[in-house]
């Protein structure tokens, strides 16, 4: 039996988490009182949590996405960025995280005078005085708005801080109407930069939105990917008989897909988490990797979000294991340092909790045993 405090003890990667969307309920409160932001729903830390959290499970991105106008909104000075980039990093502490790759839009912290340059460098400073009081590696991903014409303007911005922390490019907001290949130019300059490209893709649009991100814009990972289903093939029975030629793709090529099964049910991606692709993705041996989205939106942890893929998919500690080292393979910082988080702290740390269990199992026998003597 996997417990909730075995999943939260071990090494965990996580590939795809937005930074204004995991802010403390407390942090808010104090950094709308240090700027005079009225506009909160309540000054009640547990009440506002309910509440960005009651926003967010309606369905649909578009209402999912409208909490972020507080989250922005109190993120707006080089103080308030590095401290919610700071905390950010210890509460990956505390999840058991050792590597987090977050993500956020410089475009939405600028209403206060701060240049792009300004605020990527704040979260930046947040960052490694994280990494250096908790232990955790991290990358920033910077992300381009679908709804927007600057996003050559974020993609160089991200070039430009490419080896101070900053790890790729991110294409990310409501994706109807807004197809990645809009955004072609910002692509091919990261590519002729030898950068790294997510794109959100699949979460709210069709099949099509994921080809265009792969083959039009040279994406090197997928967040979301749900609507790849619409490319498996299936029999009479409703059992899988096979794959389109994007999934296949997909498969063959090893494309790293950024999973987040809770968000997913509440931006109605998918109805519910049984009904996930994860399953087969994960049983078909596609590279899937687990992740928290919007952790203050969808009141959710790695740990929480292993534990739903063990309940509903059956996951185990040696599965656990497996899409933890596919995270890190995944990763988007240089090889040398994706294989030392590997061979010296996620196979480590998982063989430490397997001899533990081990031990506290052969403590439980011997009990057992003495017991009935």
């Amino acid at each position: 039996m996997t417990t909730e405090e075995i999943v939260r003890s071990v090494p965990k990667v996580l590939l795809h988490d937005h930074l204004d969307g995991g802010l403390r309920p407390q942090t808010i409160i104090e950094l709308a009182n240090d700027i005079k932001y009225n506009k909160l729903p309540t000054k009640d830390p547990g009440e506002l949590g309910e509440w960005f959290h009651r926003g967010a499970n309606k369905g649909n991105l578009v209402e999912y996405l409208q909490g972020f106008e507080h989250t922005c909104a109190v993120m707006q000075t080089k103080e308030s960025l590095e401290r919610v980039a700071y905390e950010m990093m210890e509460d990956m502490k505390k999840d058991g995280v050792c590597y987090v790759e977050t993500r956020f839009a410089p475009v939405f912290h600028t209403s206060k005078g701060l240049y792009h340059e300004d605020v990527v460098s704040a979260v930046l400073n947040g960052l490694e005085k994280g990494r250096k009081d908790f232990g955790v590696g991290y990358g920033l991903i910077l992300c381009g708005m679908r709804n927007m014409k600057n996003t050559l303007e974020i993609a160089e911005l991200a070039v430009n801080f490419k080896n101070k922390g900053v790890v790729g490019f991110d294409l990310a907001g409501e994706e109807g109407g807004y197809p990645p290949k809009k955004h072609i130019e910002a692509f091919q300059f990261i590519q002729r930069a030898n950068f790294n490209i997510t794109i959100h893709a699949g979460e709210a649009f069709g099949k099509e939105s994921i080809w265009q991100a792969i083959q039009w814009c040279g994406a090197h990972r997928i967040g979301h990917a749900t609507h790849l289903k619409e490319d498996f093939v299936f029999d009479d029975n409703g059992n899988i008989a096979g794959f389109g030629d994007l999934a296949q793709y997909v498969l063959d090529k090893r494309i790293p897909l950024e999973i987040c099964l809770l968000s997913n049910v509440h931006t109605g991606a998918i109805d519910k988490i049984e009904n996930h692709p994860f399953g087969i993705l994960f049983k078909e041996k596609f590279r899937v990797t687990i992740n928290t989205d919007d952790r203050l939106m969808s009141d959710t942890t790695m740990t929480k979000e292993f534990m739903m893929a063990i309940e509903f998919f059956g996951l185990s500690l040696d599965d656990i294991e497996k899409i933890t080292i596919n995270s890190m393979k995944s990763a988007f910082i240089p090889y040398k340092k994706r294989l030392d988080f590997i061979y010296k702290t996620i196979k480590p740390g998982y063989q430490a909790m397997r001899e533990k269990l081990l031990s506290l199992k052969s403590t439980r026998t011997n009990e057992e045993a003495v017991h009935k003597l």
